[in-house]
């Protein structure tokens, strides 16, 4: 793939650019398998590529410049404006947005917030996009509400050039650090999320909720997850740290017993409306945190899904299932190190199916799925 920016020394977010596609995963697989070193071969399934272009849902734009001719990007190591617009990876209909966003800006009078200056009111621009209706969300970072009402008086001339903005919204961020956003979110628009498809099951799209962002290898994700938990004819599972529910919603059938958790409200709102369109009867989700709901339960179902974030389920999590040795874990992990060093405490547990996504291209990441079965 090539990419003017990366080219010419601007962006280096893509470090492994100039590798092949087959190569990149290659090194993957060979990373996942160094930090499983005990793990059988037939455990490994064969790793999901991703689209090399054009595949991500989500734009985090910082905004510099001026008012006038603002700039979409990055600050580059030299503290210089960096333009990402034209970014590769994004969809194209991205950079028309991006294209009438500019001039919006000045209409509303968004100063970009300058860091050396502390000054300046729009610091990020955050657009994405639902590929099972091809509506966009777009968030605005500002630093305060004080041009808020001008932002509002500007509203709908964006409305009237861009009407796939089905959600609009202002977060407010005023701390002076590379924070991407607060806790203060204000809609613009009676939209509240995004709605989005995989693999029939309705998932919803809210500000402040964890999605995935690449959306053809989070299918598959998914539908590996289902395929597998269907094999084992379990009537109850919890879906731990679930999100807007994608794992469990894919995984619970009409007679299932579904409790999902996870300490974002607004992404257990998205999981409910999601259960209900679904029409499952025996769901519950719940805005904890996954891992004090957990240890406090004096039975668990059998199977128990995690998907962590980056840190991993953490010791006193591996203890507690250690220790209750449900029949099964499902292990989905951006991060095959922590997961690494989690499945060592799970003792009695082993791995039954391993398989790496490469939800990430270009990158060292990738998203793992491991099924862990009890010896017992």
């Amino acid at each position: 793939m090539y990419c003017e920016k990366y080219q010419a020394g601007e962006c280096h977010s893509c470090q492994w650019l100039e590798m092949p596609a087959e190569q990149q995963i290659e090194l993957k697989q060979k990373n996942l398998s160094l930090l499983l070193p005990f793990l059988a071969k037939s455990a490994y399934q064969t790793p999901v590529s991703s689209p090399q272009k054009g595949f991500r849902n989500k734009a985090k734009m910082v905004v510099s410049g001026s008012v006038e001719k603002p700039i979409f990007g990055i600050i580059g190591s030299h503290g210089e404006a960096v333009d990402l617009t034209g970014c590769p990876l994004y969809p194209d209909d991205f950079l028309a947005i991006f294209n009438v966003l500019k001039p919006f800006i000045a209409r509303a009078g968004l100063t970009p917030y300058n860091i050396e200056r502390k000054r300046g009111e729009l610091k990020y621009l955050l657009l994405t996009k639902s590929q099972h209706t091809g509506q966009f969300m777009l968030r605005c970072v500002l630093r305060s509400e004080k041009k808020l009402e001008q932002l509002k008086k500007s509203l709908g001339w964006l409305q009237e050039q861009l009407p796939q903005l089905a959600v609009i919204t202002v977060n407010i961020q005023p701390i002076h650090m590379a924070i991407l956003e607060g806790e203060h979110e204000i809609f613009l628009t009676e939209q509240h999320a995004l709605r989005e498809e995989f693999n029939r099951v309705p998932l919803f799209i809210r500000p402040n909720s964890f999605f995935q962002t690449n959306p053809v290898v989070a299918a598959s994700l998914y539908q590996t997850a289902r395929e597998w938990v269907r094999e084992l004819n379990i009537t109850s599972l919890w879906d731990l740290f679930c999100g807007v529910g994608g794992f469990g919603l894919h995984c619970a059938e009409k007679n299932t017993k579904l409790t999902g958790i996870e300490i974002s409200a607004p992404a257990i709102a998205s999981a409910k409306l999601s259960a209900q369109e679904l029409g499952l009867q025996q769901v519950e989700f719940q805005a904890l945190d996954s891992t004090k709901f957990a240890v406090h339960k004096a039975d668990v179902p059998q199977l128990v899904l995690v998907n962590p974030p980056r840190r991993g389920i953490g010791k006193a999590l591996c203890d507690y299932l250690a220790n209750m040795q449900p029949d099964y874990i499902l292990y989905s992990s951006c991060n095959a190190q922590t997961m690494a060093k989690d499945i060592e405490h799970l003792t009695g547990y082993q791995i039954a199916k391993i398989q790496l996504f490469d939800m990430f291209p270009h990158t060292a990441h990738y998203e793992v799925l491991a099924l862990l079965v009890n010896r017992k």
